[in-house]
């Protein structure tokens, strides 16, 4: 059957995986850059430039960059997941728990991105089980090389290792830029990415992980009220701390300047559908067509493509589209090492990734079978339009008071194309009877976990 999602399930008891130990080399980068190995992660993700970045709480409090990634390939086109099938990679803020972590994953390992969250519910959004993932194969997922996501999957869980309770995932259609929001001006989703845009300002200006609330359906960030935020109902009153509220403010502004003098000069907007399933980021696509194409494996530095790769058809001079050919097969990439056991520390990772969430926007765990989506286009597809996706509806912008002046708030802790496995449905549900992490159901006292908020008893 098609899947909805990214049908990571696979086998149970995977040995070594999840438990890669960082590499001498990230390590040395740690470092040099005044960041613990455990100290709190948060992720960005752009489609347009098909990157992931992961950026680390460095000693003095604050976020910097750490890696920029390129993505291997994701599915659908810029503009938010609407509904289940749409073949859409979510935009938006998403909470990663442990347990949405799943170390037994038929494209490696995956971190779920809890789609969908509060604003995605509120919003009549529909799917399940959108994930990064290895494997360089999408469905509505944002696919990595199995050896990007071993080492970003090693960053969440030394962040988890560390105390921290979740990490947030923001997934933007690109860098939220002046250029890039004159060039997409037209868009029908470009009332849905502004609202985005408040949560990539609130980050930029602080480099604090913003909070995040929904309410009369749409986003607010680092809202303080002494009422409860409802996703579906009216916004309460609430303030913005003033240090924060002003440099958002004047972000904004130089911002919408810069915007409206690169209109005024004629800046050219692009298609708001591109007549092409997903991305890949440049350096990806240009070692596929250089070293033999789909049917290949092709080993980059970045990691290694596998040959079932199924690069998005590229636009030529005409306009047309068009599928990379497919080469004949090369020897089967090698695979990638795993760590050695780690004792007492494994089996206490085992118990925590096994556990389950008592987060709000938890999804299922990611040992459940996915329900139907459509399978990827033939790689040799020319062109293969879908229907329109459903509009973005519009955010609704409340009215912001700011408070008196303090310190910024403190951080709160908070359907592309896999390839089908040789999986059945009965595989899949009797994968999830067993443990996530090493094949055993896990079992605990109660309360043994509570200060990583992901199980209870």
């Amino acid at each position: 059957m098609a899947l909805a999602g990214c049908d990571t399930d696979s086998t149970p008891g995977v040995s070594g995986r999840h438990m890669q130990p960082l590499s001498e080399r990230i390590l040395a980068d740690l470092e040099s850059r005044n960041m613990a190995k455990e100290s709190p992660i948060l992720v960005r993700i752009f489609k347009e430039e098909s990157e992931l970045e992961v950026w680390k709480e460095d000693r003095t409090g604050r976020f910097a960059l750490l890696r920029t990634y390129p993505i291997c390939r994701w599915s659908g086109e810029l503009g938010p997941k609407v509904r289940e099938g749409d073949r859409q990679a979510p935009e938006g803020f998403y909470t990663i728990t442990p347990a949405l972590m799943n170390p037994n994953s038929n494209y490696y390992l995956a971190i779920n991105t809890g789609f969908p969250n509060a604003y995605d519910r509120a919003n009549g959004r529909s799917g399940e089980f959108l994930m990064i993932h290895g494997d360089c194969s999408s469905r509505g997922c944002y696919a990595m090389t199995d050896e990007q996501i071993a080492e970003i999957y090693s960053l969440a869980r030394e962040s988890f290792f560390g105390g921290q309770k979740s990490f947030q995932i923001q997934a933007y259609p690109f860098h939220m830029t002046p250029l890039n929001l004159a060039k997409h001006r037209n868009s029908p989703h470009i009332a849905f990415w502004k609202m985005l845009k408040q949560g990539y300002d609130h980050f930029e200006v602080t480099r604090l992980e913003p909070k995040v609330d929904v309410c009369d359906k749409h986003y607010v960030f680092n809202a303080q009220s002494s009422r409860k935020f409802s996703p579906a109902e009216s916004c309460p009153a609430y303030t913005v701390p003033q240090e924060i509220a002003s440099a958002v403010r004047e972000k904004q502004r130089r911002d919408e300047t810069q915007t409206t003098e690169l209109v005024s000069r004629g800046t050219a907007t692009v298609p708001a559908r591109m007549g092409v399933d997903g991305g890949m980021n440049p350096t990806f696509l240009a070692a596929v067509k250089s070293q033999g194409g789909p049917g290949a494996t092709i080993r980059t530095n970045a990691g290694t493509i596998p040959a079932h790769v199924n690069p998005p058809a590229q636009s030529d001079a005409t306009g047309s589209t068009f599928g990379l050919a497919s080469a004949e097969s090369r020897p089967a990439p090698v695979q990638v090492a795993s760590a050695a056991d780690s004792g007492g520390m494994k089996g206490f990772f085992s118990k925590l990734f096994g556990s389950k969430s008592n987060e709000q926007n938890a999804q299922p765990g990611p040992t459940q079978t996915p329900a139907s989506n459509p399978p990827n286009p033939p790689r040799t597809a020319a062109k293969n339009p879908r229907k329109p996706d459903g509009q973005a509806p519009d955010s609704k912008n409340s009215k912001i008071v700011a408070a008196k002046p303090q310190s910024p708030a403190p951080r709160q802790q908070a359907d592309g194309e896999p390839e089908p496995k040789a999986e059945t449905k009965a595989e899949a549900k009797s994968a999830s009877a067993t443990s996530q992490l090493t094949g055993t159901a896990p079992s605990a006292p109660a309360g043994v976990f509570d200060r990583f908020g992901s199980w209870q008893q």
